[in-house]
């Protein structure tokens, strides 16, 4: 180990290195990880207790206290008669700049592996969001319920996706996200096998509830995934593939759905089965092809190993600083992502703007159907078939990402900063709001249905550049609390898919798709503003911010 880094360029490890010969020693004030800036130097926890995990943490929710500390935690530890209680006594554990070990430093080859393998599971996830609405004909037949009760279904997933990330935070810091994306894709597995068999409507809306807790790895862990690997100049293609994989995938399922649950030898239990056996051959790629991408715990497994080895329990990771007691860790990770939706207005604010967009999208998802039926006469199959109109706009948004976004972001970025990824934004605020009332006054019987799909086209390639634009920008400004702000987006972008579904049906039967699609358009138009803003006035809003300000340049 030396005590500063080598600036060498990527690597391997040889025969005869041992794995702690590149690994930096730092103080405090240098070390590249960050913690919490809720937390301060003086709660620290004791070596004692990094050492006994986190099994043993969830024995003081239970009021036992561990050995060596005190009632409040403070530290006691001795180590040889010698106590081990000054800060300079810390030695701080960091990665040299190169190490290979360092997810930041993984070969081109294995991030594009990792960010394609992360958005399959992104794509299937949405995919199983859409298709679950074309079987409501044969499931409300076959389980004997309304079609609101079917609709629950589709309500709880989004509310899975909503609340189980709060879960996630503390159990991605502890074990890491590759963990987490193999036990959740196995939990999508048996959710599928759930639904499929179910005998009645109440165990499909419980096993569409697990399984959108499952499925929320592959919506708000990914973004995480590829700020991990991938520098800020270089994410905005990764992103891309990201957000294609979530937004085409919401209308290709559909595509498929629609003629399978036309066939009456399949309807709806075969779109479960279809799904099961994609979601099975996913998973035995994803066991060759995901990798540990959190940097934080890979270090954190070397320093456990370095403490273990050595007898020296001063070598800690600053990660670890946020673990002190089961109490801290629940704190800091479930409360964060929460925290900084309520307290940080960049995340408020997109949050919002994302939140109503994805409403109004679940809501389009239940509306389409009775629309092109009821309107234009289509069958099962030709209104599935309607929803390749959402692929169409997701590959518009991604050209012009590529294209227009991309080259205005490498070339404005040292004037524009993070902003630079705005542009296109600004664009989709107007676009959102226009694509919304060509939708609703072309909802008539007269006009031909290629209007309502122009509509379609146009509000999905909005929907794809807003989509990116807050992953991007949350992933930029937040960097290592990246996860927590798009936990924090998601929370309120799911809730609101959870909770549009379950009064559209009521507002289009009431209103019309022409008044309640314009009342959605008109609220669009109050957000306009919203990307506008943080463009021009983003930098000094971020000044202000505790987590931002703790946001390291990548890499340094």
């Amino acid at each position: 180990m030396t005590d500063t880094p080598h600036s060498t360029a990527s690597r391997t490890l040889s025969d005869n290195e041992t794995p702690f010969e590149h690994l930096a020693i730092r103080d405090v004030n240098s070390v590249q990880e960050s913690v919490d800036p809720r937390l301060s130097l003086s709660s620290r926890p004791s070596a004692r207790q990094l050492e006994e995990g986190f099994p043993s943490h969830v024995g003081t929710l239970r009021g036992e206290h561990a050995h060596g500390e005190d009632e409040k935690g403070n530290l006691k530890e001795e180590k040889e008669g010698v106590l081990v209680s000054s800060s300079d006594e810390i030695l701080y554990v960091d990665w040299e700049k190169g190490d290979p070990r360092n997810p930041a430093n993984y070969s081109r080859g294995r991030k594009w592996a990792i960010t394609l393998t992360s958005s399959a599971l992104t794509g299937m996830v949405a995919a199983v969001a859409s298709t679950y609405a074309m079987g409501y004909p044969s499931m409300t037949r076959d389980l004997n319920c309304t079609n609101f009760q079917a609709t629950l279904g589709l309500s709880l997933y989004a509310l899975g996706f909503a609340v189980f990330p709060l879960i996630l935070a503390p159990l991605s810091e502890e074990f890491g996200r590759q963990p987490l994306y193999i036990g959740s894709t196995i939990l999508l597995i048996a959710m599928h096998i759930g639904v499929a068999l179910a005998k009645n409507i109440q165990s499909v809306i419980i096993f569409r509830l697990l399984a959108g807790a499952a499925g929320s790895t592959g919506s708000t862990m990914v973004g995480g995934t590829i700020a991990d690997i991938w520098a800020p100049h270089e994410r905005g293609i990764p992103m891309a593939v990201f957000s294609i994989a979530a937004m085409g995938c919401t209308g290709l399922g559909p595509v498929f759905a629609g003629w399978v649950e036309m066939n009456t030898r399949l309807e709806w239990r075969w779109i479960q089965w279809i799904h099961l056996i994609v979601t099975g051959v996913f998973f035995v790629i994803m066991l060759f092809t995901m990798k540990e991408t959190r940097s934080s715990v890979l270090l954190v497994r070397l320093v456990r190993k370095l403490r273990k080895e050595t007898g020296d329990n001063r070598y800690r990771a600053r990660i670890e600083d946020e673990r002190g007691s089961l109490r801290t860790l629940m704190l800091i990770s479930c409360t964060r992502p929460v925290h900084l939706l309520l307290t940080e207005p960049v995340v408020a604010s997109f949050s919002l703007w994302i939140g109503f967009a994805w409403g109004v999208l679940y809501s389009m998802i239940e509306s389409i159907s009775p629309a092109f039926r009821e309107l234009h006469h289509f069958n099962v199959g030709e209104v599935g078939t309607v929803f390749v109109t959402m692929f169409i706009g997701s590959l518009l948004g991604y050209l012009s990402n590529t294209f227009i976004q991309e080259k205005l972001y490498n070339k404005n970025f040292k004037a524009k900063g993070h902003e630079a990824r705005l542009y296109s934004s600004c664009i989709a605020g107007i676009l959102f709001p226009v694509s919304m009332f060509i939708y609703a006054w072309t909802s008539f019987e007269h006009v031909n249905w290629v209007g309502m799909a122009i509509g379609i086209v146009l509000f999905m390639w909005s929907m794809y550049i807003i989509y990116l634009a807050v992953f991007t920008y949350l992933a930029d400004c937040y960097g290592p609390f990246a996860s927590s702000a798009l936990a924090g987006q998601s929370l309120c972008r799911n809730l609101a898919g959870m909770a549009f579904p379950l009064f559209s049906t009521q507002m289009y039967d009431r209103l019309t798709f022409k008044w309640a699609s314009t009342i959605f358009a008109c609220i669009a138009v109050l957000m306009m503003p919203i990307p506008f803003i943080l463009f021009r006035w983003g930098p000094q809003i971020r000044a202000r911010s505790k987590f931002a300000k703790e946001v390291p340049s990548f890499g340094s």
